[in-house]
């Protein structure tokens, strides 16, 4: 390999994996808020996570489009960052599902904000032959957090024996991003005169993309349609008769999965064809929901839950590394944002749809339904590979 990745990379990926040490601290332990203090339904659970994590989708499309017209990545970071961070007081605070909805509405508001700046400075810093190894390693470093945040969740319950105490902790590394992203991220200046432009957001800029990049889209799009809220895998978990202290251990294994994948899988989408991945992770999708639907023991909850992660590690970073391939470069930030748009819309329909079988009729069927997507989209990306 002849370039380095960038020290920026790196940084961002310390920033990723604060916060997702954060956030994935309070994932661990909100649907077992949600559920078992707060009384909310699965349906409402569904609801909860198909709004959220559609909204950081969406806004994507916003902030990638702004930080392109304004030359600046940054200051999108901070006002990004800077709400998930405050909005994490709320999550322990809370005494209504309405509360954690705010809560949750707010954090992903911060996430979209942040998001697509945020892959548009690491290809602005990049060079292209590494482009996969450097979305990889933002990915892998961001699931590292991952792994911590539920780990620590474990440990705060068997500590504390009080999830409401055990959330407030998560507000402590969400304040370490804030600092890096302050002192230790710098953009680089010749990028700023480069992708200035007059319009903030316009739909006209949908039809400039290439066909290439749309299709990269409504592959994006198949994916979310196939893969609803980890939250259901934590609740999978405790249905199976998990301790309650020892549910987040799901997300530990989907996490430590994910990591061990998406850095290699991004090395070798660098050298092999992307298509490659992506079916590869569709295929290990459609085998975790197989087992997870029928699991009832701690081995096969965790089995699923190992082969969720690898599905992530084997799509995640090759998804954005292919963005990035095929989108003009003075509009990266806006290829992202409409990128997550779509996928969005399908986050939202997914975790709904998911928590209306859980509640309808059982886990299994949530499960089952989500294997038959996958194969669906493993057919539609087959086809559509094979003709782009």
């Amino acid at each position: 390999m002849k370039n380095n990745i960038p020290t920026t990379v790196f940084m961002l990926g310390f920033v990723s994996l604060f916060m997702d040490f954060s956030s994935e601290l309070v994932h661990s332990l909100l649907p077992l808020l949600l559920v078992n203090v707060l009384h909310t339904s699965m349906l409402e659970v569904g609801i909860i996570e198909g709004v959220a994590e559609a909204t950081a989708l969406i806004i994507k499309v916003f902030s990638g489009t702004i930080s392109d017209a304004i030359g600046k990545r940054k200051v999108l970071l901070l006002i990004g960052y800077g709400l998930s961070t405050f909005s994490k007081p709320l999550f322990p605070l809370a005494q209504h599902m309405e509360t954690v909805f705010f809560a949750r509405f707010a954090d992903r508001i911060g996430k979209g904000v942040r998001d697509a700046p945020r892959d548009a400075l690491i290809a602005d810093v990049t060079p292209k032959d590494i482009t996969g190894a450097s979305y990889g390693l933002r990915q892998s470093m961001d699931t590292i957090g991952a792994v911590i945040g539920p780990l620590a969740a474990v440990a705060l319950l068997f500590l504390l024996d009080d999830i409401r105490v055990a959330l407030w902790f998560a507000f402590i590394p969400a304040l370490i991003t804030m600092y890096i992203i302050f002192f230790k991220i710098q953009e680089p200046t010749h990028v700023k005169k480069a992708i200035k432009q007059k319009k903030i957001f316009s739909l006209s800029i949908m039809s400039s993309f290439p066909s290439s990049f749309w299709v990269v889209v409504s592959i994006g799009s198949l994916f979310m349609l196939a893969r609803f809220s980890e939250a259901f895998l934590i609740l999978k978990a405790q249905e199976a008769g998990f301790k309650i202290e020892l549910v987040p251990l799901v997300m530990v294994v989907m996490s430590i999965a994910y990591v061990f994948s998406a850095y290699p899988a991004g090395v070798l989408s660098d050298r092999l064809q992307r298509k490659h991945m992506l079916s590869l992770g569709l295929i290990f999708l459609m085998i975790s929901d197989l087992i997870l639907a029928t699991a009832s023991s701690y081995a096969v909850i965790l089995l699923g839950a190992f082969l969720w992660g690898i599905h992530m590690g084997f799509s995640q970073g090759i998804l954005t590394a292919m963005v990035a391939d095929t989108a003009p470069k003075e509009k990266r930030g806006s290829a992202f944002g409409f990128f997550n748009l779509f996928s969005g819309l399908s986050m939202l329909l997914s975790s709904i749809f998911a928590g209306w079988l859980w509640q309808s009729f059982n886990s299994s069927f949530t499960f089952y339904a989500g294997a038959l997507f996958a194969l669906f989209s493993f057919m539609i990306v087959i086809w559509k590979l094979r003709n782009s």
